[in-house]
């Protein structure tokens, strides 16, 4: 059988971590299996529709880095690709199950639902829902009330005293009774836009879909697109419902756990990396003690056999873990290439919007060693090392002296020190470590005692990136400048 799978989302919304979830897990399933990875929109809900949001989701896609086989943007042999280029279909089909006496025409106003809702209410009533009033109507009535301008919907004839049966490829098998399932559901609005139900199901059939991969909060769906299936004819694909994706206190994933928007996490300086390998890990299991993937070792590993049926847990610090630990692969160029537009933004190079100039951007570049095992985020790269770009100002003299020690002492350590740069300005790091603790050997002081001073006159904190680095990218007479500065501050 070929395998063909597909992503069907709204344009209502930017695109989030569950939706992306679902994506990448049909992704890796189709490619698994040497089949084929479809996009198609659902744009039938026109009230909520924004073009915005489907350029959110091509640009989420692009930044991702894993894209669609058949698609509105690639075109394929099932096309349209997007629902709203469909209504003919829809409005076909539809016909179809009304001609097999399997759909009904309803003519029931609004104003009848609306006070048939209210009754239900009132009454506490057991069944809700539509209450079939138009389900007997025969056909040569419901022709005549067309023909005199009556506008009805159509309406699914929901099987009665029935139990819908199906497999579900992660939970097993599934017995639905039908008297749970909503109330002969409409299937197409009075005027002519299909519902989600019934798009969905000729979409998938029309577009030889053979797998449906989608979040278990469908599942209540399935036993109604099921029912349809059997009443075209039509034999429907394997559904495989996703373990939900929580927060840590056991409910759904929202904005009150943190950023769920995919454009969230790009702000924040994730790297989609990170991202994909965590997110690959949220109710999926590949290989005992491995934790790292790259996209195509998750192709090669994925099966819907690895799928847990509990629910997955978002843990925000261990997806931090994984950005750190992406960061650290990356060459110092390419990460430089990432944080620039961070940088900039927080006005590194001069003011923010100003980018840099060649010796900024060297030095940027060369800065990236220093704080690479540092940072979990591409945003917290400008703070950490804005002082190579900008003097510190020259910090309060207690952040100068070390434990146990005193103003004058402190000032006769950081004179040493400055005796030290000119060497560790051209000594590798292994090398400036060896000389420095010569150094200090020789006379007779402790070697943290000696570099710290060092450090605050140079970087402004006793924190701070490594020392000999920072000197290698200021330079020799950068370095003395500070360390002068700071002997004068401590001496006045």
């Amino acid at each position: 059988m070929k395998i063909r799978d597909r992503y069907a989302p709204s344009p209502t919304g930017l695109q989030h971590i569950g939706g992306i979830r679902t994506a990448l897990f049909n992704y890796l399933f189709a490619h698994s299996q040497g089949g084929t990875f479809i996009l198609r929109l659902e744009d039938t809900d026109r009230t909520r529709f924004n073009e915005a949001f489907v350029q959110n989701l091509y640009e989420t896609f692009t930044w991702l880095g894993f894209r669609w086989d058949e698609g509105p943007d690639m075109g394929g042999s099932v096309g349209p690709y997007i629902q709203s280029e469909r209504f003919a279909l829809y409005q076909q089909y539809a016909q179809v199950l009304v001609d097999k006496g399997a759909a009904y025409y309803c003519f029931c106003s609004p104003a009848r639902l609306d006070a048939l809702r209210e009754e239900q209410a009132k009454n506490h009533a057991k069944e809700t829902g539509y209450d079939r009033h138009c389900r007997n109507c025969p056909p040569a009535e419901s022709a005549a009330r067309i023909a005199a301008g009556a506008a009805p919907v159509i309406r699914l004839k929901i099987p009665l005293g029935e139990t819908t049966c199906f497999t579900d490829q992660v939970l097993g098998d599934i017995a639905w009774k039908n008297e749970a399932i909503t109330p002969d559901p409409i299937l197409l609005k009075s005027d002519g836009f299909p519902t989600y139900h019934l798009a969905n199901v000729v979409d998938d059939h029309l577009m030889g879909i053979s797998h449906v991969l989608r979040a278990q909060e469908w599942l209540p769906s399935t036993p109604l697109h099921v029912i349809m299936y059997r009443l075209f004819g039509w034999e429907h694909p394997a559904f495989c419902h996703l373990p939900m994706v929580m927060g840590q206190d056991g409910k759904k994933l929202s904005k009150r756990h943190g950023a769920t928007s995919i454009d969230e996490f790009r702000g924040q300086g994730y790297l989609p990396e990170a991202l994909i390998n965590y997110v690959a890990l949220l109710g999926a299991s590949y290989e005992e003690g491995k934790e790292l993937y790259t996209l195509e070792e998750l192709c090669s590993r994925f099966s819907l056999d690895k799928l847990s049926k509990a629910p997955a847990i978002f843990d925000y610090k261990k997806l931090d873990w994984y950005n750190g630990q992406y960061i650290r692969m990356k060459t110092d160029a390419a990460l430089a290439a990432l944080a620039l537009p961070y940088g900039v933004e927080a006005g590194l190079f001069g003011g923010p919007g100003t980018e840099p100039n060649a010796g900024q951007q060297a030095d940027f570049t060369a800065a990236m060693a220093l704080i690479k095992e540092r940072i979990s985020f591409l945003h917290e790269i400008p703070n950490k090392i804005s002082y190579l770009f900008t003097d510190p100002p020259v910090p309060a003299a207690s952040e100068f002296i070390p434990k146990k020690l005193d103003l004058s002492q402190t000032i006769a350590l950081l004179g040493m020190g400055r005796d030290l740069v000119e060497p560790l300005a051209v000594l590798s790091d292994t090398q400036a470590e060896a000389f420095i603790k010569e150094q200090a050997e020789k006379e007779g002081v402790k070697l943290g005692d000696l570099m710290m001073p060092l450090r605050v006159a140079l970087t402004g904190a006793r924190v701070s990136p490594p020392l000999f680095g920072t000197i290698r990218i200021l330079g020799l007479a950068r370095s003395l400048e500070r360390v002068d500065r700071a002997l004068a501050v401590l001496r006045g």
